[in-house]
Parts: structure tokens; C-alpha cells; sequence
């Protein structure tokens, strides 16, 4: 291993999907990795405010399945022992569109994962945990990337510890996973680096989701469903996966943001089988575009920002690929 080091100590802030997978992908190439994260991690595949989307439906692109079965050997049978339903791909999930009542299926030859947000964190964190190299601090605040005397790189971590006291961590890459960007934009502002330029896209979707018990008598033929209204009338859709501990995950979006959208009896046909187990969850404002959580990562005098004001969920698929980036430069 020590052939292949480039540094003693790399800092990651944030212990999301993009945190701890880029924490992996930096275990290899830094005797140590500290991760940050402010909020306090739950034991178990619970969610917690840093994930305000945990509580959406969610899935596993084939990207994003792939790059984390390359960073956690055997990633997918966890997923299977742990709960999550495969899905045949093509196959499994009906997807009713007009004129397409319902869209042909057919197997196109792999298997997909369908579970929670939570469950699909969990089980990367445990991975994370137990690298021998790799330490999560909860409850930790990062303040600001403090630059090298000369402004030509990153020195350190400023931060603020669960007792609310300030520390210093050395630090020869600082990658911020936070989802927010503004720790690269305040470090590059204090050594007078240009900013990166920024796309912002608003998106104007209400949508609301509500868990429900998997009936006894559901369809066999199908684990979940897609509908999708016509792009032109801005319709609204709808989109049903299982989850673990024999559950139905329900969102429902409408393509104009409202407060009012809700789940039940208009929505969803009521049935003495199919209740929800918890109360529904309903949000309004963007929906969860597709962007890099991993914002950013600073060595020597670079620094690269994508980050996005309008959409506070990240895709696992990208935060997983970037992972992966990072380990293929690591080996450059």
C-alpha cells in the first residue's frame, strides 16, 4: 500500500452517499481519511435531517449500483441480506403511459435493487466504519478550509466538534461532500481563485409520498409501478416501489409545485389491506435533479464547484461515479 500513498491525511465534510463513497476511494492512496458529518448518524437505516429527501422514493441506477459493487465488493448481496427487493429490470416495474396501457416489458438481462434511502446509507457507512483507515466524526461542523501560507493549497480544516469546541485537522486534500458548496466557495474567495460558474435550474414540481403494507393479495405479475402523464398537458405521475420489511413506497408529483397535493382515497384506492403504516410526508418545491453531491475537491491551487441552490437531493449514481473518479486519478 504505501507505494501507492499520495498524502498522509485527506479530509472529507459530509458522511452522505458522495462523502463516504469518495472516503473509500481515498482510503487507498492516504494513511488516513477523517469524514465530517453534522448531523448524528442513527445505528440503523433510519433517516435524519440531513437527508430531507430520504424520505422520497429512491433507486439505484445501474451506474451507481456498478460503482459501488467496484468500491464495496459484494455490495449488492448486502442489499439482498439486508432487505432490498431485486427487480428484474424491464420486467418488474409496469410503467403506464396514455397510449401505452401498459408499455411493454420485457427482462433486459440484469437485476436492480429497490429499498429506502436510509437502508441504501446504512449499509455504505458500515462499510465505511469498518476500513481500517477511515474514521467518522458526527457531529462535527466544518467552518472553513484554512490555505497554505503561500494560497497555493489546503493546509487544514477549521471545525466545530459535538462539545462546540473549535479544532484544527491537517489536511493534504480537503473534498467537500457537504451538498452545499459554500466551504469551496469561501476557501476559494480567501486565496483570490476565480469562482466557477454556476448553472441554477429551477424546477416546479409538488410531490407527495406516503409508505403503505404490501396487500396479501397484490398482483403477481408486477413489485411496482411508473405512470407518467403526457409531457405537453404537464401532467402529473406517480411512481410505486417495494421496500424492505414487505412495504410500498408511493411519490406522487405534480408538474406545477403546490402545498395541497396529498395521498389518499382521490389518489390512492383505499383498500382494508393497504393502509399506511406511518403518517404521509408531503413536500413542495424542486424535485430531486440529479447533481454531484461531492461539490468540490481541493489540492494544490485547483478547485472545482457544481452545486445547485433549487435541489437539496443528491443522485447516488453520480456521487458514486465521482468516487470512482477520484480513485482512477488517484492511480494517474
Amino acid at each position: 500500500m504505501s507505494s501507492t500513498l499520495i498524502g498522509k491525511q485527506a479530509v472529507v465534510v459530509g458522511a452522505g452517499m458522495a462523502g463516504l463513497a469518495a472516503a473509500r476511494a481515498l482510503a487507498d492512496y492516504f494513511e488516513h481519511v477523517v469524514v465530517l458529518e453534522r448531523d448524528t448518524l442513527p445505528l440503523d437505516a433510519s433517516h435524519r435531517s440531513g437527508t430531507p429527501q430520504s424520505r422520497h422514493v429512491h433507486g439505484l441506477l445501474g451506474g451507481g449500483q456498478g460503482a459501488l459493487g467496484d468500491l464495496f465488493p459484494g455490495f449488492e448481496h448486502d442489499l439482498a441480506a439486508a432487505g432490498a427487493v431485486p427487480l428484474r429490470v424491464g420486467l418488474d416495474v409496469r410503467i403506464e403511459t396514455p397510449g401505452y396501457d401498459p408499455f411493454p416489458r420485457r427482462d433486459l438481462g440484469w437485476i436492480a435493487y429497490s429499498m429506502s434511502r436510509p437502508l441504501i446509507e446504512s449499509i455504505v457507512r458500515g462499510r465505511v466504519e469498518r476500513h481500517p483507515n477511515i474514521t467518522i466524526c458526527q457531529r462535527c461542523r466544518a467552518r472553513f478550509v484554512v490555505p497554505t501560507s503561500d494560497g497555493a493549497g489546503v493546509a487544514a480544516l477549521h471545525f466545530e466538534n459535538g462539545d462546540g469546541k473549535s479544532e484544527t485537522l491537517p489536511a493534504d486534500l480537503v473534498v467537500d461532500a457537504s451538498g452545499r458548496g459554500n466551504l469551496t466557495s469561501a476557501f476559494l474567495e480567501s486565496v483570490r481563485l476565480r469562482q466557477p460558474e454556476e448553472t441554477v435550474i429551477g424546477v416546479d414540481i409538488g410531490y407527495a409520498t406516503a409508505v403503505f403494507a404490501i396487500p396479501d393479495d397484490h398482483p403477481a405479475d408486477w413489485k411496482g409501478v411508473r405512470t407518467v402523464g403526457l409531457a405537453s398537458q404537464r401532467t402529473g405521475g406517480g411512481l410505486m416501489l417495494p421496500l424492505e420489511g414487505d412495504r410500498w413506497m408511493l411519490t406522487l408529483g405534480d408538474a406545477v409545485a403546490t402545498n395541497r397535493l396529498e395521498i389518499g382515497p382521490g389518489l390512492w384506492p383505499t383498500r382494508r389491506s393497504c393502509v399506511p403504516r406511518r403518517s404521509m410526508t408531503r413536500s413542495s418545491g424542486p424535485s430531486g435533479l440529479a447533481r454531484w453531491l461531492a461539490s468540490a475537491f481541493l489540492q494544490a491551487c485547483a478547485g472545482i464547484s457544481n452545486s445547485s441552490k433549487h435541489s437539496r437531493a443528491g443522485c447516488s449514481r453520480l456521487a458514486t461515479l465521482f468516487a470512482v473518479s477520484i480513485r482512477f486519478m488517484a492511480k494517474e
